[in-house]
């Protein structure tokens, strides 16, 4: 069974149609869109700010989900894609974007529409991600634009991860 708790009086609230892992953590003031996935060990922690993730979208296994209290809350937009063990905090992530296995997004930044954050990678504090473009590295910077390929990949993915939480739903 999920912990799903409220913090001082706030409880998360879901949409339709999400996957919720039986060991995944979702406390305080979250808000998940419908259709939305959030994987084994996962953790999306709305206790010192609040967290909205839109619809369509995936928390991948052991992915974190945090905020920065009283300074930076959270936003990860529709169809989106957190991947495994990536960090995700105080920051806006826009619609259709890869958030890469291992990454780190940190506060204030901002990473626009249609971005890949390649695996590893750490998006520093303020730092704004332009759309249609792939960033990596530590240091994350800009290294090229995304291929029609990955465009397609970015439409497709959400897709296969409510498919994926379907196999858990029956």
């Amino acid at each position: 069974m999920p912990i799903i708790l409220p913090v001082k009086g706030v409880s998360p609230q879901f949409g339709s149609d999400c996957f919720i892992a039986p060991n995944a953590t979702i406390v305080g003031d979250v808000k998940v869109g419908k259709n939305c996935s959030i994987w084994f060990n996962a953790v999306v922690r709305g206790d010192v700010n609040s967290i909205t993730i839109g619809s369509e979208s995936n928390i991948q296994d052991g992915a974190v989900i945090h905020a920065t209290y009283l300074k930076a809350a959270t936003f990860i937009g529709n169809r989106v894609n957190v991947g495994h063990n990536a960090i995700v905090h105080g920051c806006t992530v826009k619609d259709n974007v890869l958030i890469g296995m291992g990454a780190i997004v940190m506060d204030h930044a901002i990473i626009d529409e249609y971005c890949i954050i390649a695996a590893g990678s750490v998006v520093l504090e303020n730092t704004i991600c332009e759309s249609g473009y792939i960033y990596a590295g530590t240091p994350a910077k800009k290294i090229k634009p995304i291929t029609e390929e990955q465009r397609a990949l970015l439409n497709k993915l959400p897709d296969n991860y409510i498919m994926y939480s379907d196999w858990f739903k029956s």
